[in-house]
């Protein structure tokens, strides 16, 4: 927007002659129509009757002006103010704070200081709505100097002034001068309160919010239902949940327990602590809801692993938006239901009710990852390019680990190469790509050019640097990488990284070392410890070391006893070297335990569909013809050709 090019001919008009005639009952009669129509939502028919207006004074161009901006529609109200300029009409001071109100919706900061130098040269800068409007447009662009000097001009002030400047300061993260102008107020009102909580609170200083309360509260101010949603989400930052329960309380109280706003807080509360009976409770008793209350329980539902009931209030719920879509879609594909995911974006591209977004492709993408459903994952990303979302860096990243995860390593280079703004999650993906399919001395490579690019390593590039040595077999070039890890990264080895090491030393023969690492692993974390106790199980039984893997296996029953991979893995073992009694006492100490082993599955991708295989099922039709063909499979590996071949 040129504002403050427009056309000098118009300003020196407008600062000369302005031009308030008295408006003809038409045009009264068609501001009336646009009014009434912006009013019900009906934007479109709004504009129309103010495009035929064969005439428009001030008051015609403000209904229009306020119709956008009541609309959620501030871009298209720049542009009629724009538009305003350019043909010598003579904006009001209601026109431009609709125009200053639009420009800090957008936090567009070049368009806001276009209409503060017009302000200036038409002489309409001092009023105090047009001046409270500027306050404000620099407040939601976080420029607190412009906002300072801009509140320094001013030649009348008010509460809604003051609260703007600390509004700015706030935003623009200088605490120090929001706390002077705090203390220099000549009027402390709930908003100011309101507005420093809310400071404090978008930093992560909880416990600070919560003694601004008490202060406020020591000041004669109770709150409102803003303070109770301010406190609530700030109490979400804390490591339980007894100060936001404590508030919640304290909103029933005050009787604020029925505003939508402080229940959707309290909703995203409980989600965030695991309460869920309380969310579900909550929202069962909410009289009333917006598409938040919905999206925020279908989070809810989905952190829980609840994915049937997460989908169920989707579609019960009145209306959904983009994030309903993508709220669904990434909890399946969380879950591990990529096939689920993948048919909801198949509704929602038929649908006309809302469009994907890049966080929608990056949810779908990450389903057929999930999938390994290449053809599936080629069709969402034709759809990327048709939709322009390709420049989208999370979108970029969802490509390039679909394309590796579903074996096409080379189309994973393709869109990390072409992508122009990597970060080091684009790096982490290549990565992990490469190491992962056997492609070490191309993993290392792109380590050292990740270097070369300034992207400083994290704990997952190690993970893929420590696979790729792990896969090829570079025993001394892990513990390098390990070591330079520590020494010169200063990253604090996990169990990933110590996974990948008893891995490593596994396939090259080295049990007893990998053994003494993994005694060494402190059992409190179990979850680590699980995984590297499976890594040299694994090893042990590849290796046909019954002594070793017997320790470790048992250790690992004895930390997960009400899960089958343990004595899965150990009965196997047991069974390789013919110990078939110890393989049976396995097996019914599982038994005993309830423990029962989930059926094997595997899924394939044919013709862009995605088949699934699970063990002693025959649901498939042309069942015959696949044994057929595994038969013929087995044979020809079985061939001693075959074998010399591969040897």
């Amino acid at each position: 927007m040129r504002l403050a090019n427009a056309p000098s001919r118009c300003i020196v008009e407008l600062a000369t002659h302005p031009r308030h005639p008295r408006p003809r009952s038409d045009v009264i009669s068609a501001t009336s129509r646009i009014v009434a129509l912006g009013l019900s939502g009906r934007i479109s028919a709004a504009r129309d009757v103010f495009d035929e207006m064969p005439e428009r004074d001030a008051v015609a161009w403000n209904a229009m002006l306020t119709s956008y901006a009541r609309s959620g529609r501030p871009r298209d109200a720049l542009s009629l103010f724009s538009r305003m300029i350019s043909l010598c009409a003579a904006p009001d001071p209601f026109s431009f704070t609709a125009a200053l109100s639009a420009s800090a919706a957008l936090r567009d900061l070049a368009a806001g200081k276009a209409l503060h130098a017009l302000l200036l040269r038409l002489g309409l800068r001092s009023l105090l709505p047009v001046a409270n409007a500027l306050l404000g447009m620099y407040a939601k662009c976080a420029i607190s100097l412009d906002a300072a000097l801009a509140f320094d001009e001013m030649e009348e002030r008010n509460a809604l002034s003051w609260c703007s400047l600390l509004h700015a300061h706030v935003n623009s993260r200088n605490f120090g001068s929001a706390r002077r102008l705090f203390d220099e107020m000549p009027a402390r009102g709930v908003v100011a309160w309101n507005i420093l909580i809310t400071g404090y609170a978008q930093i992560g200083e909880a416990e600070f919010c919560l003694d601004l309360f008490k202060a406020m509260q020591m000041s004669g101010f109770r709150g409102d239902d803003a303070t109770v949603s301010i406190l609530v989400n700030a109490c979400s930052e804390l490591t339980n949940s007894f100060a936001g329960r404590m508030i919640h309380s304290y909103a029933i109280q005050r009787g604020w327990n029925g505003f939508v706003e402080v229940n959707n807080s309290l909703l995203s509360f409980y989600a965030k602590f695991g309460s869920r009976d309380d969310a579900v409770r909550l929202f069962e008793l909410m009289e009333s809801r917006t598409l938040v209350s919905w999206n925020t329980m279908i989070n809810a539902h989905m952190k829980f692993g609840a994915a049937r009931e997460a989908l169920s209030l989707f579609r019960r719920a009145p209306e959904t938006n983009v994030v309903s879509w993508t709220a669904v879609m990434a909890g399946f594909a969380r879950n591990g239901d990529g096939e689920e995911a993948l048919s909801l974006f198949h509704d929602m591209i038929r649908s006309s009710r809302a469009r994907p977004d890049d966080f929608t492709f990056g949810a779908v993408l990450h389903a057929c990852a999930l999938m390994a459903a290449l053809g599936s994952g080629m069709m969402v990303h034709s759809c990327v390019v048709r939709s322009g979302f390709e420049s989208s860096i999370y979108v970029a990243n969802g490509l390039v680990d679909m394309y590796a995860k579903c074996g096409d390593v080379d189309g994973s280079r393709k869109v990390f190469d072409r992508s122009v703004n990597k970060d080091l999650v684009s790096w982490n993906a290549m990565l992990f790509g490469l190491a992962q399919h056997g492609r070490s001395s191309k993993a290392l490579e792109l380590y050292e050019d990740m270097l070369a690019h300034n992207i400083q390593p994290d704990e997952v590039t190690f993970v893929g640097i420590l696979t790729a040595c792990c896969h090829s077999g570079y025993l001394e070039e892990g513990g390098a990488f390990l070591a330079k890890m520590e020494l010169v990264h200063r990253l604090k080895p996990n169990s990933d990284h110590l996974t990948c090491i008893v891995d490593m030393l596994g396939r090259a023969g080295h049990l007893e070392e990998a053994a003494k690492l993994v005694e060494g692993y402190p059992k409190i974390a179990r979850k680590g410890a699980t995984d590297i106790c499976e890594a040299l199980l694994s090893s042990c039984f590849v290796r046909g070391d019954a002594s070793i893997g017997k320790r470790v296996g048992e250790e690992l029953v004895s930390m997960e006893p009400q899960k089958e991979v343990g004595y899965v893995m150990l009965s196997n073992l047991y069974c390789a070297n013919g110990q078939w009694k110890a393989a049976e006492k396995v097996r019914r100490e599982m038994i005993e335990q309830g423990v029962k082993k989930s059926p094997g599955c595997s899924w394939i991708e044919v013709r862009d569909m995605v088949r699934v295989f699970v063990s002693g099922t025959q649901s498939l039709n042309d069942l015959p013809d696949v044994y057929d063909i595994i038969g013929l499979l087995d044979y020809e590996l079985r061939n001693p050709s075959f074998i010399f071949f591969q040897q």
